[in-house]
């Protein structure tokens, strides 16, 4: 049954931990403890979490508050409602935690995300879009999106569908580029 399992997982892409895993969950490991409260999870597949997003450095003369106001005021600009900001390092540090600078901004155009929930419901998990501003620990300040071109591409949708996904991403890439750049 594991030579079955590790064919099965090399056909689909599967990490071979997950299909350890799997093999567990389904009775393979003989000396397991027997816990009928505990769910088997689905083997995942692994990938490499920095292509998941799109990140750009501030310009050396662009600091952390100018960004701020060159995305917010290109979101406005560019018709991109700015629906949430959360200081995360504020919050931090007034519960004593040293923290570098971490803030997240979300935007939503809401007739683009009714018309991509009314095609999928599960693309409201998606929503609302969100910008990052990360400081590392070098003291480098980032701005960071989803890679919306991974899950464009790599989906099948109806044209009109696929091009508000299009302009979302090309709208969230320009409020990006405006922030790290401090551009208006």
């Amino acid at each position: 049954m594991f030579k079955k399992l590790i064919l099965l997982a090399l056909t689909l892409g599967f990490s071979i931990s997950s299909v350890a895993y799997a093999e567990d969950a389904v009775g393979g490991d003989k000396s397991a403890k027997a816990d009928d409260s505990k769910k088997a999870l689905p083997a995942a597949q692994t990938f490499d979490i920095n292509q998941s997003v799109i990140k750009q450095a501030l310009a050396d003369d662009v600091s952390a508050d100018d960004a701020i106001e060159s995305l917010q005021s290109k979101a406005i600009e560019l018709n991109m409602k700015i629906v949430a900001h959360q200081p995360l390092s504020k919050e931090l540090k007034a519960r004593g935690v040293d923290a570098k600078r971490l803030e997240i901004f979300q935007f939503c155009n809401p007739a683009d995300a009714h018309e991509m929930v009314k095609f999928n419901p599960i693309f409201a998990a998606y929503m609302p879009c969100r910008i990052a501003l990360v400081e590392d620990e070098e003291g480098k300040t980032w701005l960071m999106m989803l890679n919306l071109d991974m899950l464009i591409n790599s989906t099948e949708l109806p044209a009109d569908v696929k091009e508000i996904a299009v302009r979302v991403n090309d709208v969230l890439t320009q409020i990006m580029e405006a922030g790290a750049t401090g551009d208006f």
